[in-house]
């Protein structure tokens, strides 16, 4: 059969390596499979199925330094996940029996008890066999965190496979911002990612959560399934008819030919892999330093991150060779793997090496400052009606007093003709068209603080290059939030004197659970705009996915979903919130704000601030293509995210009231948050059209107030 495309060059800096283990791990998973009742009578594979896929060649390039049993333990892993991929896609993708597949999967998290001493229910197919032996195989030697995270991890990679089942159902491709979130669960690196800390060294659980580690496992994750789906298009999309491949969402989403959008797949990992790069050098030694580890825990984490790159260097070794994937003409992978022999010339192996130089370059190589005209404002798809508090005017007088009393309006950031071009209350009158008067005070207060410390840390500490102080504020805004009676910090700025204020009106109703989930919210936030100080002093424009994510962060969205959450009480149980239509309806109401804030800010951020954190900008950089083609993909992709959650309303979430059995309560509060999140895209549309902060003519009078060198001098808050 003909390849659809030419496989492309591949980015692959460290060169892969075979575990010499590789014969015992081979018998051992073959007798392993038979055992559970996977090979000969399963209806699912036979020996010679096992023996051409050769999962022991992919675990003894992936976990190339372990000792033999752990190398058998983990191919049993394997071959129990890719039987639990094809039984799925035969029982229930190819029937399309959601029913059956969903019953399946709720049985499968009961093998898996953080005490191993829990009993199981007595399996009923293979797949059932394998996870509770190699359950109880594994968990002795790891700690209840890393069991907890695995689980999850286990759990995300089998409930996801209905969100793939579900798309086949509907005929539908995923937008690339979903297909990328939901691909890192149903794609299983995440769960790999947990196994090479079996092999290697478990994550010191101080730093498990935090954003670098995070970074270094999505990172990996996108390199694997990005390079998998590159290797399996033929076989998913052409033999199975799969619509959940990266090639095929980018060929769909362009409208290019295939090679175009595999070459496109190609370029996205190789941004992805540099961006594990970026993050292991510069902010994983941060973090361990920051948390205090220990030379053993810090040794721990580079294991962990050697693993995940030999992970990388083998899994892409091994589908040049297994059956499973079209291989035919795959070249070499570059920069340091390069073609040699007959043919082969020098100015080969110099192009392919220019060529990664320039990729990574070109992340550094924006001018700031650029004259870009006014932002050019396409139509925004709005299907839902704006409706404004009648509270605003009053709201408006009050934002005014608030900000003189807790000296936003007198460090030299803001001033009244800010704070009037700003209009904030307008935004809450918006989001909020029924709050009571004192309720959308409150909403215009937390508006105008998180505004306004968006616009100071770069303001003020990205002029003074000065990232320590800017994690001491950061330090101190959070201790200005007690949970549980513990002391605050002492206000002694505008930002922790509005904080204080603010936090202590909002969660004077709260449970410290709620008052801890609004905490991490604001902290997500804080900790963001560091983030972007961090970028803008090694003047590096972000990663495409990175930004993406993180955009939700810096735009405060934990923060507006928690408190809208809170106001719907308890009626919502919180496995709903946690599910996965409840968060892929979120996050695309969150980034269809997000990128239209982008969308007409661009003039104010690329002229007047010299920012680099712009998905126009984003676009333009990656795609090296000019301002008008990267706001036509930022504006599809916004469309996108709103039909996404039009989508997600009509068709997830009926699904996922049955799938949870919820009651006429629980339906009645989810179908008014759903109601807050249209509001919200619908009122922040609204401000962004009123609001003179993104108008040319505003931008030209006041543009000296965003110039780097008359940045305010503003004393920075000491220590205590």
């Amino acid at each position: 059969m003909t390849q659809p495309f030419e496989l492309p060059h591949f980015y692959m800096p460290y060169p892969a390596r075979l575990n010499p283990h590789l014969d015992e791990a081979r018998a051992h998973s073959t007798a392993w499979a038979r055992e559970m009742g996977m090979l000969e009578g399963s209806g699912i594979w036979e020996q010679a199925d096992l023996e051409a896929h050769d999962y022991g060649l992919l675990c003894a390039y992936t976990h190339p330094d372990c000792d033999g049993p752990a190398l058998s333990l983990i191919t049993d892993w394997y071959v129990w996940v890719f039987f639990f991929d094809d039984h799925f896609l035969d029982m229930f993708k190819r029937t399309q029996d959601r029913a059956a597949g969903k019953a399946h999967l709720d049985r499968l998290p009961l093998f898996m008890p953080l005490d191993p001493a829990t009993s199981v229910p007595e399996p009923e197919n293979p797949v059932e066999a394998g996870l509770a032996d190699l359950w109880r195989r594994t968990v002795p030697a790891m700690s209840v965190d890393w069991r907890r995270r695995f689980s999850v991890a286990t759990e995300h990679l089998l409930n996801e496979s209905l969100w793939e089942l579900s798309n086949i159902n509907e005929g539908r491709i995923a937008n690339p911002v979903e297909y990328i979130e939901m691909r890192r669960k149903v794609g299983g690196a995440p769960w790999s990612a947990g196994l090479v800390e079996y092999a290697t060294a478990e994550v010191p659980a101080a730093v498990a959560g935090t954003r670098p580690l995070r970074v270094l496992t999505e990172t990996f994750s996108d390199a694997v399934h990005l390079r998998n789906d590159l290797f399996s298009y033929q076989r998913e999309v052409e033999d199975e008819g799969e619509n959940s491949n990266g090639v095929l969402v980018l060929e769909t989403f362009f409208g290019c030919t295939t090679q175009e959008a595999a070459e496109t797949v190609n370029d996205i990992l190789t941004s992805r892999l540099q961006q594990f790069e970026h993050t292991a050098l510069t902010e994983v030694p941060a973090v361990a330093l920051e948390k205090g580890l220990s030379p053993g825990e810090v040794a721990a984490v580079a294991a962990y991150a050697k693993g995940l790159q030999d992970w990388q260097s083998g899994g892409h070794e091994w589908h040049l060779r297994s059956s499973r994937y079209m291989n035919e003409g795959a070249r070499p992978a570059s920069p340091w793997q390069v073609p040699s022999g007959p043919g082969t010339s020098a100015a080969d192996v110099g192009a392919l090496l220019a060529t990664a130089a320039a990729e990574r370059l070109r992340a550094h190589s924006h001018v700031p400052f650029q004259k870009v005209g006014p932002s050019r404002l396409p139509d925004f798809r709005m299907p839902y009606e704006l409706a404004l508090s009648p509270h605003l005017d009053t709201a408006r007088g009050h934002l005014v007093t608030w900000s003189h009393r807790t000296g936003i309006l007198g460090e030299g950031v803001w001033d009244e003709d800010k704070l009037a071009a700003y209009d904030l209350a307008l935004c809450s009158a918006g989001l909020d068209p029924d709050a009571t008067p004192e309720a959308l005070d409150l909403s215009a207060q937390w508006l105008a603080w998180g505004t306004y410390g968006d616009d100071y840390y770069p303001l003020v500490y990205g002029h003074r290059r000065d990232l320590a102080a800017a994690r001491l504020t950061t330090a101190r805004l959070s201790g200005c939030m007690p949970v549980e009676g513990e002391a605050s910090v002492v206000p002694a700025s505008a930002m922790e004197r509005g904080l204080t204020d603010l936090w202590a009106r909002t969660t004077a109703g709260m449970t410290p659970d709620q008052r801890r989930t609004l905490k991490a919210a604001v902290d997500t936030m804080t900790e963001s705009w560091v983030w972007e100080l961090s970028n803008q002093m090694q003047h590096r424009v972000p990663d495409p996915v990175d930004y993406l994510e993180m955009r939700r962060s810096t735009f405060g969205s934990d923060l507006t979903l928690s408190m809208c959450r809170v106001g719907h009480g308890p009626a919502i149980p919180p496995e709903v919130y946690r599910s996965g239509p409840v968060r892929s309806l979120e996050n695309a109401a969150v980034d269809y704000a997000c990128l239209l804030n982008d969308v007409f800010s661009y003039q104010k951020e690329i002229e007047y601030e010299g920012e680099i954190h712009n998905a126009v900008l984003v676009v333009q950089n990656f795609f090296g293509v000019d301002y008008p083609a990267a706001l036509g993909v930022v504006h599809d992709l916004t469309t996108q995210r709103m039909q996404q959650f039009e989508h997600v309303v009509a068709h997830e979430l009926p699904v996922l009231y049955e799938d949870f059995g919820l009651s006429g309560e629980a339906r009645t509060a989810m179908d008014g948050y759903v109601l807050d999140l249209q509001n919200w895209m619908a009122g922040i549309l609204n401000w962004h059209r009123e609001v003179d902060r993104y108008k040319a003519e505003w931008l030209g009078r006041r543009a000296h107030g965003f110039l780097p060198d008359r940045a305010p001098g503003v004393p920075v808050p000491s220590p205590g």
